[in-house]
């Protein structure tokens, strides 16, 4: 574990203890809490206080991991309820006790995981129990006891967000901005659906008459939510591993390719988040990279593996394949996204690639950001036409100086702050870069003079008219 994280989870723990120790001394637990079981007050307080954290455990033990990797469940639900029901004590109370999940007690949670599990619910607890309870309480009129419900639920939601995409950005080293994008979407969803639910509980439990018994009834919609968010994510995680097959039957055609696509999905996302593309767009790139070879299926052996230089007639089929791919993958509607990926991304920034030719910006972004990706891992990889892969530094140098011919500069200077770089010899910026302008008007004469032209005519590093090898 890292020497930060360490540090920020001592700190969570302490600062969440002393703040629930305060709260507890001074904020008392409201009385709308009781059960109204019991003749003695006090004791139907604590019996309020035990079958809410009753509920809370029962809505903790099934958990869904977002994406990102955080934990989501159903425990919102009955802690808003505690935001306005018990104030701030009752609230950091029940959110200590009870988000106890069963992977905590089977020890698939190490110690210091627990504790910042709980700190990191208790604390957001505390204080949007204080928020609420600063607008009004379940005892006033319902118009203003929601108003303070969904105060309170806002500050925990935000506060528990922060918390947690500030741990797993010390855990994995990604940016907490990027994991609060990637998440946050399905945190409001969660956070929209259950709050109204939350309230509507809260309401039905101080209902002289009805109380405790009537919030069960409550629970199945709060539980068929939670089925929801779990079949998503099911379908998500299905979905990227059957892409991801085929992604590796693509690749498994030869021996030199193996694992290709999962490398340059892994760069190509790495490259988007260094340029702040948004979630869609990374979730593009990541089933486009898996995919981008997709069409070599139509591309026959004796080329695909071919050890030679391809004729000039084998060139035309092996340049087919984004075509192909993408005519395969476009009755798919989930991957609309990622059809010009697949297509275009062995277009040249010069408009000097294939299929179509296009120039610059005409290129989708994503088609430019996993050209780069493509081309450095066909560099530093073994491949029939080159045994020996190019060094990092050798292939750094080559994405520098085909950039504005080959490849966006921009692109390749966000690949330059990825990890794949890291320790590289970084020629820079070409000093006299080419405008665009010359380059559409050289590429019309061109495409007007000769025709289609070899994309990709050479493969050693420094050659006078050559380029990295990107057909593979």
């Amino acid at each position: 574990m890292p020497r930060s994280l360490k540090i920020y989870i001592a700190g969570l723990v302490a600062v969440s203890a002393v703040a629930l120790a305060v709260t507890s001394l001074v904020i008392p637990v409201d009385d709308a809490i009781r059960l109204r079981l019991f003749e003695d007050p006090q004791a139907d307080v604590v019996a309020g206080m035990v079958f809410w954290v009753a509920i809370t455990l029962l809505a903790s033990a099934l958990p869904v991991e977002m994406p990102r990797g955080s934990i989501v469940n159903t425990s919102i639900a009955p802690l808003v309820v505690m935001l306005s029901l018990g104030g701030p004590t009752a609230a950091g109370w029940v959110a200590l006790l009870g988000t106890s999940e069963l992977r905590e007690i089977r020890r698939d949670v190490p110690w210091y995981g627990t504790l910042a599990n709980h700190a990191g619910l208790m604390l957001p607890a505390v204080l949007g129990g204080a928020v609420s309870g600063a607008f009004g309480t379940v005892s006033d009129s319902p118009s203003l006891s929601f108003i303070s419900t969904v105060a309170g639920a806002t500050v925990f939601f935000l506060a528990n967000l922060a918390i947690t995409a500030a741990i797993l950005s010390l855990r994995h080293g990604e940016s907490a901005v990027d994991i609060v994008r990637g998440d946050a979407p399905t945190f409001f969803w969660t956070f929209l659906a259950l709050v109204p639910l939350a309230w509507l509980m809260s309401q039905i439990y101080v209902l002289p008459g009805v109380g405790w018994w009537a919030v069960l009834l409550v629970i199945l919609p709060v539980y068929l939510i939670r089925l929801s968010m779990r079949r998503y994510i099911e379908m998500r995680q299905m979905f990227t591993q059957t892409v991801a097959s085929l992604a590796q039957a693509v690749d498994a055609r030869d021996k030199f390719t193996s694992g290709h696509s999962v490398r340059v999905k892994q760069i190509s996302v790495d490259i988007g988040r260094t340029m702040r593309v948004g979630e869609r767009d990374l979730e593009a790139l990541e089933w486009g990279g898996l995919l981008h070879d997709i069409g070599k299926i139509g591309v026959p052996d004796s080329v695909l593996n071919k050890p030679d230089r391809l004729t000039k007639e084998e060139r035309a089929i092996m340049n087919a394949h984004p075509v192909i791919g993408a005519n395969i993958i476009a009755p798919v509607t989930k991957l609309a996204p990622e059809l010009p990926i697949i297509r275009h991304h062995h277009e040249w920034y010069n408009g000097s690639g294939y299929p179509d030719r296009l120039i610059g910006e005409e290129i989708p972004r994503l088609a430019r950001i996993l050209h780069v990706a493509d081309a450095f891992e066909a560099m530093t990889a073994a491949r029939p036409y080159r045994m020996k892969p190019l060094t990092t530094d050798q292939a750094m140098a080559e994405l520098r100086k085909f950039a504005g011919i080959q490849f966006d500069p921009t692109i390749v200077d966000a690949f330059a702050r990825t990890h794949w770089a890291a320790g590289a010899h970084d020629p820079g910026r070409a000093s006299d870069p080419r405008p665009l302008v010359p380059l559409l008007s050289q590429a019309a004469i061109r495409m007007a003079q000769v025709g289609p032209v070899d994309p990709a005519p050479a493969a050693a590093p420094g050659a006078a008219a050559g380029a990295p090898e990107t057909a593979s």
